[in-house]
């Protein structure tokens, strides 16, 4: 790379203002990417990717235009500016937009206190095919897998900047590496799959390859002749691997974007108890080592910590600049972009309240009901949060796992079932959603 980050940002603002725009905003990442594949103990496939994508945003008036590319030679630039100033003349109008006022900005954060990019040497092709190997071997040792559809590793490494004519200008560094595993048993039509894999933004924090293998395979092993469970209405405990998603259904139900539109089943329910008593929802985008983490948003806000829901009482929506001017609120410095859009609003790291009871103890006080594992498929109603999708998992009776369970669906209402849920202890605390598993009460089911 000839020219520095910063340096295209800024070379594409000036080309921007030449071009008549009245004010822009400018991305540039930069990124470099490594993945192995193996199977049956040898290389598959290796892939390694590098590049740099710039993005320019430009406004004439209420009217914007977004244009990107990967070539960053002089005369791309000038070309890019020139288009897009052409494609905002004849966009719309509309009166939200417009960048950050100057004393909204980020001012001095302490990006390194964050541990967004690990300083460690980006490890060897070798290396990365070994762990992928090593994964792949220890889910085979385990008795009942007949093959490993897939053993991967990998590494990622990308440098952001993003500047404005308003005077914003900051940049950040972000790593990853990641082990996953995807083991079968049986065969033909009773074949089981399941999967196991961890990515991590520091290389010395990632869990061995062989306990992967050995989760993955131990998963599937577990899924083996599988039965259609009972249908009617019965207490289902979602696992800590998919939790997180009736958490995600709420925070999309909160964004910006689907409240400015009126299209969101918590529309007026700011101020409303969302969550039982108790529960709070918490995001944090300075946690350590998180992936969510930023030092600012995609409009040069900080980021700060906030409580989404208090005490199980929705407290506020996720908002970036254009949302919050239709809404007459603030923003929530919660705008993402990539480098070929515009900003939209997104959440960063959140953590649900923990619970004090074990997994196991959930188990047992729910009865008889379903543990979900696995879900495919998704209905969800904007509107009205009427919730049903496919799933899997196992059949529990007086408090203990009867036998696995595929080919049912599961149906409720999200703000029925979210008013209700009990939560584990089990999160994994390094995820940027740490959600423990979750009891919902009463659930329809649909088996047999």
């Amino acid at each position: 790379m000839t020219q520095t980050l910063e340096h295209l940002t800024h070379a594409l603002l000036d080309a921007a203002r030449k071009a008549g725009a009245d004010a822009a905003d400018a991305m540039a990442v930069a990124g470099t990417s490594v993945s192995i594949d193996v199977r049956a103990g040898k290389l598959e496939q290796a892939d390694r990717s590098e590049g740099t994508d710039i993005g320019l945003r430009v406004m004439i008036g209420q009217r914007q235009a977004n244009v990107s590319s990967s070539d960053t030679r002089p005369e791309t630039l000038a070309m890019m500016a020139e288009r897009a100033v052409a494609m905002a003349k004849e966009a719309p109008e509309d009166p939200y937009i417009g960048l950050a006022a100057p004393d909204q900005l980020a001012r001095d954060g302490d990006i390194a206190a964050l541990e967004m990019a690990d300083p460690t040497p980006e490890p060897d092709p070798a290396a990365l095919q070994e762990d992928a190997q090593r994964a792949e071997a220890a889910a085979l040792a385990v008795e009942g897998v007949s093959q490993v559809q897939s053993a991967s590793a990998g590494y990622g490494h990308r440098l952001v900047h993003l500047a404005a004519t308003n005077g914003f200008s900051g940049g950040y560094a972000r790593t990853d590496r990641a082990t996953s595993c995807v083991a079968i048993a049986g065969s033909g039509t009773a074949m089981e799959r399941d999967h196991d894999g961890d990515m991590r933004i520091f290389q010395s924090d990632l869990r061995s390859p062989e306990d992967i293998g050995e989760t993955a395979a131990r998963r599937t092993v577990e899924r083996m002749n599988p039965r259609k469970p009972k249908t009617g209405a019965y207490p289902v405990l979602f696992d800590e691997r998919i939790a997180a998603s009736l958490i995600g259904h709420l925070l999309a139900a909160i964004n910006g974007t689907a409240i400015a539109r009126g299209s969101s089943w918590m529309l007026g329910a700011l101020g409303e108890q969302v969550l039982p008593k108790g529960m709070n929802l918490i995001e944090d985008p300075h946690r350590p080592r998180a992936t969510g983490s930023r030092p600012f948003d995609a409009e040069g806000l900080a980021t700060s910590r906030r409580e989404i829901v208090t005490d199980g009482v929705l407290t506020g929506w996720t908002l970036d600049l254009a949302t919050a001017r239709k809404l007459g609120l603030q923003s929530t410095g919660n705008a993402a972009r990539g480098t070929s859009a515009p900003p939209s609003p997104t959440t960063w790291n959140v953590a649900l309240t923990q619970g004090a009871k074990t997994k196991d103890d959930l188990l047992r006080d729910m009865g008889t009901g379903l543990l979900v594992t696995s879900m495919i498929g998704s209905t969800i109603n904007p509107n009205t949060g009427d919730y049903s999708r496919g799933a899997s998992g196992f059949w529990v009776e007086n408090g203990e796992i009867q036998y696995p369970v595929n080919e049912c669906t599961i149906a409720g209402n999200l703000r029925d079932m979210l008013s209700t849920i009990i939560p584990a202890n089990d999160a994994r605390t390094y995820l940027s959603r740490v959600v423990p598993s979750l009891l919902v009460e009463g659930m329809t089911l649909a088996g047999d």
